[in-house]
């Protein structure tokens, strides 16, 4: 029997975003499941005990293995598909390419990522109340430091790890593609972030990304905008 795959995501969480771009671009079929994390659902829970997104399950006949977190199934994907390589022919990109996975799920996060979806998107859906100004101005204030740092890489290399797309392209565009979604993205002052982000927008993996809609929640106008 063919192996099945089920991705167990949430469409505008960035973690599963990457899992997503990775699964497309090795052209690797799944069948995508739409989860509520928020609501703690059983099904959730008994296959992640951290109750998180995204969660893998690949199906052999009778053999099922899961996969819990982005790291460990794109840590999987590389070892069971390796071509085409998501991480780097050489040492020096690999690391690197492993350096800025950690940045985007760590600090990225912490001081950008983590402030304008929590209040633009995860109050809504935890019916929390209105944004706090505040925190949606430290977010802001964090993502323009890391925007600053990403342009200067890309002004020196094709791709953020070197010469070839990696999984710290993937990281990046998962995490800003959601702050885009909610309007956020300050393209107009970081040209060689905006040319970045456009390759990566047109390619084959990113158009599913593009149709992401969620109730309540309408992205911006030129989210699915090929020439924004």
């Amino acid at each position: 029997m063919s192996l099945e795959r089920t991705l167990h995501h949430f469409p505008l969480d960035p973690a599963s975003r990457q899992v997503r771009l990775a699964l497309g671009e090795k052209r690797l079929a799944f069948t995508g499941v739409e989860v509520r994390y928020w609501e703690r659902p059983k099904a959730l829970t008994a296959m992640n005990a951290s109750g998180m997104v995204p969660v893998l399950v690949e199906t052999d006949g009778e053999t099922r293995l899961v996969i819990c977190e982005a790291r460990a199934i794109l840590d999987h994907l590389e070892e069971t598909t390796p071509e085409p390589a998501l991480l780097g022919r050489d040492p020096a990109e690999r690391a690197e390419a492993r350096r800025l996975l950690a940045w985007f799920d760590r600090k990225f996060e912490h001081e950008a990522g983590g402030y304008i979806l929590h209040e633009k998107m995860e109050k809504r859906l935890l019916g929390l109340g209105a944004p706090d100004l505040s925190n949606l101005r430290q977010g802001r204030d964090g993502l323009r430091t890391h925007m600053f740092y990403i342009d200067k890489l890309l002004q020196e290399r094709e791709w953020l790890a070197g010469r070839r797309l990696s999984l710290a392209d993937f990281a990046a565009a998962a995490h800003l593609s959601v702050i885009d979604y909610c309007g956020d993205m300050p393209w107009q002052d970081f040209p060689a972030v905006k040319t970045w982000y456009m390759k990566l927008k047109s390619r084959p993996c990113f158009r599913p990304l593009l149709a992401d809609r969620w109730p309540g929640l309408t992205p911006a106008k030129h989210y699915d905008d090929l020439d924004f």
